[in-house]
């Protein structure tokens, strides 16, 4: 079995589960209890907050736990649209967030709001003109991925913050395939909100975090008791936080090593690829963060191609695992200037640190017998 599947979902790995263990064994109690089991557990969940702030250069008293990054997305942006004393109407976001961010924006204008949505070039950026252009004096929160899910093309997100800022609004980035792909000096970039997932991290799957910068107000979207210091109701998931902590723990430990693999192996499968198969591109090739690689091959349809390499043991992606079921074609692409039928051909691999150049060899000649066979038998030639 060979994994280039990532971006969709990671492993947890054996050091976050023997951190996870305790807390489902011995740890057990609830962190809100007053006894002495209680206790126990709310020092653990206290020290991963500490962890996951250490690992984002801010404060625990700005991370609060959600369930995953999709609420962190929601809660970003319903908490800063229902913020008390917001009288701005204006979302900003781009065309190729996380459907996270476009279905709660899309919530947002049923509403009444209004979101500008802004264009990127063929590399998958948002120019610095959209967003000046856009903003104005009743944009409230302007939300931008720090990196795309099917594409890995990063933003320039601290310009971005600062022109957000510049106009009065606030600013937040989507960003769960970027946690662990950078250092960040949160509380120095003067980011306001900041969501992450951690089971894109080797984490499990269930829990997030939402960053919020000390002073920014934002209404809860989750009500219940005072858990998470009032803000967001429901007892912890205490394991899986401590999960999250850990596994950003070595992410800041590990960070260079781990760019310096993936980098090496996103070199090598597209080379590879490039090299021995024709009729093949790369999509936002120049800045993104390393691992993630999508590649359209003309002439194949991009779902028939993911499944033979599923029969031939090799697990990559149409897009984003979110879609998964859909007809369309990615929205991602789309934005970036591929046509439909071209965004039906393109295939997402996303590769960790644990894949091997072996694996990357092997799945390059696979795909380059498979492409061959289904090219040919559209040609009528099988």
């Amino acid at each position: 079995m060979i994994y280039m599947d990532n971006a969709a979902t990671t492993r947890v790995t054996d050091e976050v589960f023997e951190a996870m263990r305790p807390c489902l064994t011995e740890v057990y109690g609830n962190p809100s209890s007053v006894h002495a089991a209680g206790r126990r557990a709310k020092k653990a969940l206290e020290q991963a907050r500490r962890s996951v702030a250490a690992a984002l250069g801010a404060d625990a008293r700005e991370i609060y736990f959600t369930s995953g990054g999709s609420e962190a997305d929601s809660w970003a942006l319903f908490g800063a649209a229902y913020a008390p004393g917001n009288m701005r109407r204006t979302l900003i976001t781009t065309r190729i967030e996380h459907k996270a961010v476009l279905n709660a924006a899309r919530e947002l204008e049923r509403r009444g709001f209004t979101v500008r949505y802004l264009d990127v070039n063929a590399q998958g950026q948002v120019d610095e003109g959209e967003l000046a252009n856009a903003l104005s004096g009743d944009t409230f929160l302007v939300s931008v991925m720090a990196a795309n899910n099917e594409t890995g093309a990063v933003q320039n997100i601290e310009r971005f913050c600062a022109m957000a800022h510049e106009a009065g609004a606030l600013f937040h980035t989507d960003a769960v395939q970027a946690a662990g792909a950078r250092a960040w000096q949160l509380d120095e970039m003067g980011i306001d909100l900041f969501s992450l997932s951690g089971h894109k991290l080797h984490a499990p799957k269930g829990v997030g975090a939402l960053y919020v910068r000390e002073g920014v107000s934002l209404s809860p979207v989750i009500f219940g008791g005072a858990q998470e210091r009032g803000k967001r109701g429901g007892t912890e998931n205490l394991a899986s936080a401590v999960g999250l902590g850990r596994a950003l723990e070595i992410c800041r430990e590990r960070l260079e090593e781990n760019l310096s693999i993936k980098q090496a192996l996103t070199k090598r499968l597209e080379e590879g690829i490039l090299s021995t198969i024709e009729g093949t591109r790369v999509n936002a090739k120049t800045l993104r963060v390393p691992g993630i690689s999508s590649i359209t091959f003309d002439g194949v349809d991009g779902e028939a191609l993911l499944l033979n390499l599923d029969l031939k043991g090799i697990m990559v992606s149409a897009g984003s695992a979110c879609t998964s079921g859909s007809v369309d074609p990615s929205h991602v692409l789309l934005a970036m200037g591929l046509d439909k039928k071209n965004a039906m051909s393109t295939v997402r691999f996303s590769l960790s640190e644990e894949n091997t150049p072996q694996e990357v060899d092997e799945a390059v000649r696979v795909t380059g017998e498979i492409v061959d066979k289904l090219r040919r038998m559209k040609a009528g030639k099988l």
